[in-house]
């Protein structure tokens, strides 16, 4: 029973750390045989073990060389099993390097690390968000869950685990526990109400696996927009509404104005912003607190009083302590 422990725990191993073992063994072994057979040619054990390492290396440099018939017997014996062991030992190195890059390419290598942002779904709208984090937030890691992709795309910063975001396993590959916040796109391949009904799901799902994450739904219907703020999203982004609306805007300009909103991507230099509201700030009038904010370089658009948001309000309203400040920032 004791042996068959010991070879149930050395099987355990990593091959590869078998396999150097047992050269690093062999090495040792035939190094200290080869100087007690030819003490003259080979005067320390150190100097056999350099041989040995040499031979079974295939390098073969030529300072040390056996003489005699049972020298050269060894040196025969050490290459026919030393150097087996050394070319499957590198073999085994790279088919383990090969797998780990598929595996990695095909999305089946589990995120280890914190702090990042998950993107769920493949679309334009995934690409562009991607990009403008490389240009606002390089720093920032994003892990990738699709279950359309084959391959992962190939940009810095990106993990892809192909899966489906609502499977818990999916999500404990993308550490969804220690993630920074999600952010869920429409499915494109689905009918608008389908695509929201599948959105909800996987925010139930990223909610119930970790209920601080803050959270980005994207929906592309009003059928739903109650059950998004049920199932805990911290935001929600209407795109039928949006969309509806700047077509409308761009109509009534009629001057260009698609150009206006593509100055407002973060990734320009510009993005929108909402603090509370300075000390220094409280009681002031809307145009005083304008000019003040402007000369940082700040423009103040409008004021947040709780749920209700107001665009450019009168001049005179006055800012209370519990108001936040919509500003565009750079």
């Amino acid at each position: 029973m004791r042996s068959n422990k010991l070879l149930v725990d050395w099987l355990r191993w990593p091959l590869y750390v078998r396999i150097i073992l047992i050269v690093m063994l062999i090495v040792l072994l035939f190094g200290q045989v080869i100087s007690l057979i030819e003490p003259d040619v080979f005067p320390t054990v150190f100097d056999g073990i350099w041989w040995a390492l040499v031979t079974v290396s295939t390098v073969g440099f030529g300072d040390y060389v056996p003489e005699t018939v049972a020298g050269r017997s060894v040196g025969i014996v050490l290459i026919l099993i030393g150097a087996g062991f050394v070319t499957t030992y590198f073999a085994t190195l790279s088919a383990a390097a090969f797998q780990k890059q598929h595996s990695y390419l095909k999305g089946e290598t589990a995120y280890k690390y914190g702090n990042h942002v998950v993107i769920v779904g493949w679309n334009e709208k995934s690409n562009e968000l991607i990009e403008t984090f490389q240009k606002v937030k390089p720093y920032k890691n994003i892990v990738l869950i699709d279950d359309t992709l084959e391959e992962s795309p190939l940009i810095e910063n990106l993990h892809f685990i192909k899966g489906n975001p609502t499977i818990d396993r999916t999500l404990i590959k993308a550490n969804i526990e220690k993630a920074d916040a999600a952010i869920i796109t429409a499915d494109q391949y689905k009918s608008e109400t389908d695509a929201d009904m599948q959105s909800i799901l996987i925010l139930l799902a990223l909610k119930g696996m970790n209920p601080d994450l803050y959270t980005v739904v994207e929906l592309v219907t009003g059928l739903h927009l109650n059950n998004a703020k049920r199932a805990g999203a911290d935001e929600i982004i209407k795109s039928y509404q949006l969309s509806s609306h700047l077509m409308m805007n761009s109509y009534l300009a009629k001057y260009g104005l698609s150009s206006v909103y593509s100055e407002l991507n973060p990734a320009n230099g510009n993005y929108f912003k909402i603090i509370p509201i300075p000390p220094e700030l409280v009681g002031k009038t809307f145009h005083d607190a304008s000019h003040t904010l402007l000369e940082k370089e700040y423009l103040l658009i409008g004021i947040k009083k709780g749920d209700q948001t107001k665009l450019n309000p009168p001049i005179s309203q006055i800012l209370h302590e519990e108001d936040l400040l919509i500003m565009i920032t750079h």
